[in-house]
């Protein structure tokens, strides 16, 4: 098999193709990585068994033609890809490799939410009919997601699957174990994700504003937009109350450390931190546009995650949040499905045709 990546991001796809990865590299398949460019936070976590090949071509227009070269020297059994013009450049490529190359796309984003927010909106819904129908499957992350798919870009049932993002609940956990919880009383929140338009933290700033005064929020990751992020904390003289952390490996002691996740994104597909808060046995407030959470509130009896519409409700709701008695590792709220090694058997045999 053959993983695609343009760099080592580290948001919640690159995260996902590296945790599959990972679990397919243990069943003593033979893997590829290729990647467009070395950079990136998540480097370290690229197996060494996968021999990642660096095209050292960093744009798509540049990287496409070596991308297709090497697949056909490689002439890999699938082909996986999970970043949206990656796999609609994959799809385009399709009659160039070979044909017993199976080609597996992965959506990371809600399409209806996501692509209205891209620079190209038209051209990328034509993209998503004309090329996506060309893969031999289609993996959704959610029914909600799938049901998208098969309405908005008619996708026929044969071509497409359902996959749980992989969660390696074992390695979070011992990670977990030593939690970081900022210092005083009151509720102690923690956000998760690059600091970019999607994830909606300049509307949960403001929210910072209508709850106690003891409560404090970390941001952890970073982008784009720390700087205009940090220019609304100091408007809204919020300075001491919201700590932005930057892009920390051990985020799990931060999430096992808080009393919730806060999740205000404006879409997603199935947001990674809300999956490894869960794991960390800590609770997501999150909005109703962050993909399919909906599903997981449903598998937990609506208790471990809560949907809340951004502003009023959703500052209403953390508030309605108690702080944690103690500092110890709590038990897992995720459902065992998310566990890498359920995802990994699962996407193996979804690979091979073996099954939905």
């Amino acid at each position: 098999m053959a993983f695609v990546l343009p760099s080592f991001a580290g948001s919640g796809a690159e995260r996902v193709l590296l945790n599959l990865l990972t679990g397919v590299l243990d069943r003593g398949a033979n893997a590829r990585l290729i990647a467009f460019t070395p950079d990136g936070p998540l480097r370290p976590q690229v197996p060494d068994a996968s021999a990642p090949i660096i095209l050292h071509r960093p744009r798509l227009r540049s990287a496409i033609v070596p991308l297709v070269r090497t697949l056909r020297q490689l002439r890999p059994g699938a082909v996986f890809s999970t970043l949206g013009y990656v796999n609609l450049a994959l799809a385009a490529a399709r009659p160039w490799l070979h044909r017993d190359t199976r080609l597996v796309l992965r959506e990371a984003n809600l399409p209806s939410l996501s692509l209205p927010n891209t620079p190209w909106p038209v051209a990328f819904r034509l993209g998503y009919r004309r090329l996506y129908p060309r893969a031999d499957l289609v993996l959704a992350t959610s029914d909600r997601m799938a049901q998208e798919f098969r309405r908005d870009f008619g996708l026929s049932a044969e071509r497409l699957a359902i996959l749980p993002n992989p969660v390696d609940v074992g390695t979070i956990r011992s990670a977990a174990a030593s939690s970081v919880r900022h210092p005083g009383p009151g509720l102690r929140f923690v956000a998760v994700g690059r600091l970019v338009h999607q994830k909606g933290f300049d509307r949960l700033i403001p929210t910072m504003g209508q709850l106690p005064e003891t409560t404090h929020l970390t941001i952890l990751g970073d982008g784009p937009d720390r700087e205009a992020l940090a220019g609304l904390v100091a408007e809204a003289d919020l300075a001491e109350r919201i700590t932005f952390a930057g892009y920390r490996a051990d985020a799990p002691r931060f999430l096992a450390g808080a009393d919730a996740l806060l999740l205000p994104s404006r879409w997603e597909g199935m947001p990674n931190a809300a999956l490894e808060a869960l794991a960390c046995g800590t609770p997501v407030i999150a909005t109703p546009e962050a993909g399919g959470l909906a599903e997981v509130a449903a598998e937990t009896n609506g208790g471990a995650v809560v949907l809340a519409k951004a502003g009023d409700v959703f500052a209403a709701t953390a508030a309605s949040m108690s702080p944690r008695a103690d500092a110890g590792l709590r038990a897992s709220l995720l459902p065992g499905r998310y566990d890498r090694a359920a995802v990994v058997d699962a996407f193996l045999r979804m690979v091979a045709g073996d099954g939905r």
